[in-house]
């Protein structure tokens, strides 16, 4: 699903947008923000690089980040949630993954994680990816994108 149709969709129903993410940067908001009218929809996005901002800024238990590290399901499920919350939002979406090109904490480049939260339910999506950081960093934008139109139901 593009930024567009999801935006589309989400402007159908009444609802409103947060964005989490982490290896991705803010690549998901400016992607959604290149969208005219966006401001309709997108409440704002959390930038939360560093895995103490996970729990701070999001509410990511910290024992969960102490024991399973930043790139995990849970997490992503849980910065997903923590940005509904935090933005006041209906829907949450989240990154966290491995861009490379060294491995974190044992994990691999290429190993994502997005998930979506929503009124409906939440969902989250394993991706790997391959390429350089770009590359990866694009397929986590295409992979939340994804999940979230499949989660609205298109």
């Amino acid at each position: 699903m593009s930024a567009g149709e999801l935006l589309a969709r989400l402007a159908e129903r009444g609802w409103t947008l947060g964005v989490a993410e982490s290896l991705t940067g803010g690549l998901v908001v400016a992607e959604l923000v290149a969208v005219p009218g966006a401001s309709a929809v997108l409440r704002g996005g959390i930038v939360a690089y560093a895995t103490d901002l996970k729990h701070r800024l999001l509410g990511v238990p910290a024992d969960l980040l102490a024991t399973r590290g930043a790139v995990d399901p849970d997490v992503a499920l849980q910065m997903a949630r923590g940005v509904r919350r935090s933005t006041g939002s209906d829907v949450g979406l989240a990154t966290t993954g491995v861009a490379g090109p060294d491995p974190q904490a044992g994990k691999a480049p290429g190993l994502v994680f997005v998930a979506a939260s929503t009124p409906d339910g939440d969902q989250v999506r394993r991706i790997d990816a391959a390429g350089d950081r770009a590359a990866i960093r694009a397929a986590a934008v295409r992979g939340v994108l994804s999940l979230a139109g499949d989660v609205l139901g298109g």
